[in-house]
Parts: C-alpha cells; structure tokens; sequence
C-alpha cells in the first residue's frame, strides 16, 4: 500500500484537530491566554472562525482612544513672550527670573513623570480589560520593535501617542506604519533625528531604520546608512506634531540600496521596502514574538520553522506588507499547533500578569503594584532598556525574577503582598469557582478531576510530578473542594516552571 505524502507544515489544521488544547494556545498566543468558557467558545468555532475573530478586532466593540485622554501641554515649549522673558532675564543676569524658570521646569518635568506613569496604568488596564486582545498584543510588539524610551525623551505625551499609533496600525500595514514612524515625534527625538543637520546628519535612525526595524545586519551598508541619514535631514517635530523643515534638508542626489534620485525619507523607506531581505526580516521577529524563538543563523533552522519563513515571508510581499494575512497563514497552518511551538513560549512580565488576570479572572488590584513587579520582573512598559527591546525568552528568567513571578501571582490570587496584605484584599475577594464551569457538577467535587482540568487549563498538560504535588496538598487540607482549595491549588500551579510557558 503506497504511503500518503507528508502534509506541508504550513497547511491548514484541519477542524477536528483544532480542540482545547489548540484553542488555548491560540488564546495565549494571539492575546494574553482566556477562560475555560473562552476556550470552548473557539472549539465550538473551529480555527477559521476562531482566528477571524481575533484578526478582525476593529468589528469587536470597545472604546476608542482619544487624543485628550492625557495632557499634551505639561512638556510644550516656551511660548514667544516667555522666550523674550528668559531672554531678558539672561542679558541682565536677573538671577530670580532664572530660578523661577528653573522650579517652573522642574514642575513640570515632575509633572511628566506622573503622567508616564498614568500612561503606564492606562495601558495595562486597557490590555487587561480589552476584548480585542491581539489588538493589543500587537501594539506590545511594536513598542518593542520600534523600541523607545521615555527616560530618554521625558515626553509622558509624546510615548501615549506612540502607543495610540502602534494601536491604530496593529494590525495594518508594515509600510505604512515605517513611513509614520519616520514622523514620530518620539522615535525623532529618541534617535536625535530632531538635531540632524544638512550639514551635520545625524546617522542614529538611518542606522536603527534598516538594522533594528527592517533589514538586520548585513543587508546594508555604512555607505547606506550615511545616504539615509541625508535623506532624513529636515524631518523633526514642533511640539506635538511632526514638521517638515524644508530649509535643513539635504536635496542633493543620494544612492540607497541600490536606489538612486533627490530621496527624502519617504523614499530612503521605499528603498527599504522593495528589498527581499525586509519581509524575511519582519516574519522573523513576528514568527519569535507569536510562534517559538529562532537561533540566529537561518542555517540552524528547522525544516518547518524554516518553512514557515519561507511562506509567511511571500505572504507578507504578495499583500504589499499587509500584516494581518501573514498572521492568518501563521494562526491557520499546523506548525502553530506541533510540539515546536506549543508549550515552548516563555512569557514575559506582560504576558504572565495580564494573562493571569485574564485567565484566571483574579482581580486586578492595585495596577501599581503590577507594574513595580513587572518593572522587577525585566519589562518596564515605555521603558525599554534600548533602541533594540526587550530580549526576551529566556532572558526573562533567573533565581531573581522566579521569586518576583510567584509573588505577583500569590498577590492576585489572595491579596497578599511580601509586606502584608492589600487594605483592599478583603473586598477584592477572590472566586475561582467560575474557572470550574467546564466540569458537571459532580466532577466538580472530585479533587482528582479538579486537579487534572486546572491542570490542563492553566499550564496545558497533566505533567505526573505536578499531579502528586497538588494530590498531596489535596489529602493534607481535608480531601474536600472548595474556594480555598481551588486557591490552594492555583498558588502552587502559578510557582511551577510549565506556568511560565505558553
């Protein structure tokens, strides 16, 4: 009997293989995890369904973001009459009027510093409580690719409407989202493009452009990178809005990647984008943010994951940069759902206190305390520690960063914090009875059916040395289900090492 050929790891899962399991991690993946209740909604779905949902976020209802939701004059420059004042007050060496601007941009300056810190509370709120998750998700991984920092801009509004923007091209167009980025007062301010002169180009975001967010090493050259910062000259920002300033910008002919003419920026992008290597660029760092990490040369690729390169990356060129197909092919293909991927995902700080507020359904508490651990943990939101992100995989963990994960699990499972409990814990009371509306009612009071589908639920198997663990604990607290047991249970699954996969 002859044998069937081997299926491409790129096709489509069929339906009934897409099951819990599946669905879970297309959960985690493409969001930041979901409940039982979530995770049988996309079962009954089946994976196109269930993968549309997700892509098509713009039909899911939800508030959208307005451009006042934070003050955009606490960091604006000085107006005409106190320029004159300052003037002044500098000629005559009026030493009063110049510590009073000195406290006035101190004020301001911590001022700023509070509302960063509100922008960083409004975005874990609205990662938390969005019902378009890959939305958001999204709108993480370009804040880690076109990384900027607001310890270096000290522009609280500036960094929110760099966030609004990954938002609004989440699930966009790559292109387009490099030409805006290119007018970002805060990538122009981060990378000095704001102090590029004709004369004096400044090679800082030329270099970052096609190293960091296009190329990657070895796909350009210096001589490239000089031509491209020619071609930047001139663009800056007043204020809050991008301007062109066409007397700073160098209109001399310019050679880019194998283009030739009088290019601007807009054409040191096109440059970039009609070159191979950029797609093969960008469904790299997508397939490692979405699918499983990748070794740094493509000659230690695996077949599959090589594949999937390979047909994302056509993808991506025959949609002109369209990112959602390339998310379609990727969501939709087995190799999402092989032993490669799954179960293979460290989370990061992000992942693992959104998706446990999520997931578990614990209350979020005090999104202070949330944002110190993940500040503890290694990811700080607007605060990545350079122009190339966060690392990640297993950069995220070490002895320091372990204890800081089951702390901040324990704390929204119970309240209790290293330094006592929450004054809130006792009206933020925790029920995880919910997470048991998978279960008939009798399995519902069996600990060995409780153990084996929180198991399943929340780390994705029934690994054997965990099932005595929680056996145990079972049989030394009574051998009877209940609230405190269920909490019980989940404070030892969230310290185990499979709960920082996915």
């Amino acid at each position: 009997m002859q044998q069937a050929a081997s299926r491409s790891p790129m096709s489509q899962i069929r339906p009934e293989a897409f099951g819990y399991d599946q669905a879970r991690h297309l959960l985690w993946r493409a969001g930041f995890g979901g409940t039982p209740e979530q995770v049988q909604t996309l079962v009954a779905w089946g994976p196109q369904k269930a993968v549309d949902h997700l892509l098509d976020a713009e039909k899911v209802a939800f508030r959208e973001v307005r451009t006042d939701e934070f003050n955009a004059s606490i960091m604006r420059p000085p107006t005409g009459e106190e320029q004159a004042t300052i003037r002044r007050a500098r000629q005559t060496q009026d030493e009063n009027v110049l510590a009073q601007v000195r406290l006035e941009q101190q004020r301001r300056q911590r001022d700023d510093r509070r509302q960063a810190r509100e922008v960083q509370r409004w975005w874990l709120a609205r990662m938390i409580e969005t019902p378009r998750p890959l939305e958001e998700k999204m709108t993480l991984f370009w804040h880690g690719h076109f990384a900027t920092s607001y310890r270096t801009i000290e522009d609280s509004y500036h960094m929110f409407r760099q966030n609004q923007l990954f938002r609004s091209h989440a699930l966009g167009n790559y292109g387009d989202l490099m030409f805006r980025i290119i007018r970002d007062p805060a990538m122009l301010a981060y990378l000095d493009n704001n102090d590029s002169r004709r004369d004096r180009p400044n090679e800082n975001l030329a270099r970052e452009l096609m190293e960091l967010f296009s190329l990657g090493v070895g796909n350009y050259t210096e001589r490239d990178i000089k031509e491209g910062a020619r071609a930047l000259t001139g663009f800056t920002f007043r204020d809050d809005e991008f301007y062109f300033d066409q007397g700073n910008h160098d209109t001399g002919a310019k050679q880019i990647l194998g283009t030739s003419g009088n290019l601007d920026g807009d054409g040191f992008v096109r440059a970039i984008l009609a070159r191979p290597a950029c797609s093969r660029f960008m469904c790299r760092k997508l397939y490692s943010f979405f699918a499983a990490e990748l070794p740094e040369s493509d000659r230690e690729l695996t077949r599959d994951s090589s594949a999937a390169l390979r047909d994302m990356a056509s993808e991506m060129l025959r949609s002109k940069y369209a990112v959602k197909p390339v998310l379609r092919r990727l969501f939709l293909c087995e190799h999402f759902y092989s032993p490669e991927v799954m179960g293979q995902h460290i989370k990061s700080p992000t992942e693992l206190v959104v998706g446990a507020v999520r997931s578990l359904l614990t209350p979020a508490r005090d999104l202070s305390i949330l944002l110190d651990a993940m500040d503890l943990m290694g990811q700080s939101l607007l605060f990545p520690p350079s122009v190339a992100g966060w690392s990640g995989g297993r950069a995220w963990i070490n002895t320091s960063t372990l204890f800081v994960r089951q702390n901040i699990l324990a704390y929204l499972l119970t309240g209790k914090r290293p330094q006592g409990y929450d004054p809130l814990a006792d009206e933020q009371k925790y029920d995880p009875s919910t997470l048991l509306s998978g279960l008939d009612e009798s399995a519902r009071t069996d600990p060995s059916r409780v153990i084996d589908y929180l198991l399943r639920f929340t780390v994705g198997s029934s690994p054997a040395h965990a099932r005595a663990t929680l056996e145990q604990f079972v049989a030394s607290h009574g051998g009877r289900v209940g609230n405190d047991m269920i909490t019980g249970l989940l404070l030892i699954i969230t310290a185990m090492p499979e709960y920082q996969l996915t």
